[in-house]
């Protein structure tokens, strides 16, 4: 059941409501969709909702109850994600990615940590410690299943940590700023020859072309479009996280924009190099897409 409390909370302006669900988050995303919503609304277990939209939304079905009915029944849920467990489950994939950096760089712990520190930057949504985990799993994926870990340079993985390393949704240069980023972090640090490739793999995430017989190229590429293959539930998490990290434009300028960027990746061939990716994620990658190209047609 969708609940909504009353508009009393002061913020920007205007007084929001909270909008819960009281048995899944897939009931209530689809209910903030249906009403107009935008996903940056979204607050862990929750949309805030302003007060203007709150007839609508009863109108489409949210019963109305007390906040402090609200909060009780979204506790007996079981959906109540309060600020000690997010920072928890913060906390527990960054000592996780941490473990991974020092098997790379053992000598340089502080550093892994100062990259780390740029995913976690307040405006992201999307390219967060969520999508490096994401990346360097898929890098696993890719590796000879007897020898996981073991089949990649250490340039490789070094450049999925630093490929989103600067992210600003309302920049053009991310990557070639990341490259650079990466030549001066690990300038001194390793030999000269690995720093370039690493920056070279990192500048081949902006059009996501390698040459199919660069292995190290083909492999961060599908690594880092391996999001397009993921379940159909994560595949929508994505394009909610891709929606609330462009909030600052307007909804329709948005859906324009998505909509070119979902039919180039249709179009996109190939879309995954290797053998591997193209086995593991090209099925649902066209049934991701085309379900996503629907909806925003819709």
């Amino acid at each position: 059941m969708i609940l909504i409390d009353p508009p009393l909370w002061p913020a920007h302006g205007t007084v929001f409501s909270h909008l819960v669900s009281d048995s899944s988050l897939d009931e209530l995303h689809a209910f903030a969709e249906r009403i107009g919503l935008p996903p940056a609304a979204f607050d862990r277990d929750h949309y805030d909702i302003p007060e203007r939209l709150y007839r609508r939304a009863v109108e489409h079905g949210a019963v109305e109850v007390r906040s402090p009915e609200l909060v009780r029944r979204l506790r007996a849920s079981g959906l109540r994600f309060t600020k000690q467990q997010h920072s928890a489950e913060l906390g527990a994939v960054a000592d996780r990615l941490l473990a991974r950096w020092r098997r790379l760089m053992p000598e340089a712990p502080d550093l892994g940590r100062a990259v780390l520190d740029r995913w976690c930057e307040r405006h992201r949504r999307y390219h967060t410690m969520q999508h490096l985990t994401e990346v360097l799993d898929a890098l696993v994926t890719l590796t000879t299943r007897e020898v996981p870990f073991g089949r990649f340079p250490r340039a490789v993985w070094l450049s999925a940590w630093f490929h989103d390393a600067i992210y600003d949704p309302t920049a053009a240069d991310n990557e070639e700023r990341s490259a650079v980023l990466a030549e001066e972090t690990l300038d001194g640090r390793l030999p000269d020859a690995e720093v370039d490739e690493v920056a070279r793999l990192v500048r081949l995430t902006r059009l996501h072309n390698p040459d199919p017989a660069d292995e190290a190229g083909t492999a961060m590429i599908d690594a880092d479009l391996a999001i397009l293959g993921a379940s159909a539930e994560r595949y929508r998490e994505y394009t909610r996280q891709v929606q609330a990290e462009y909030r600052q434009v307007p909804p329709d300028q948005f859906r324009t924009g998505r909509r070119q960027v979902v039919q180039h990746l249709l179009d996109l061939e190939p879309r995954f190099h290797t053998a591997v990716g193209f086995d593991t994620w090209r099925a649902a990658s066209d049934r991701n897409l085309g379900e996503e190209l629907a909806r925003l047609d819709g």
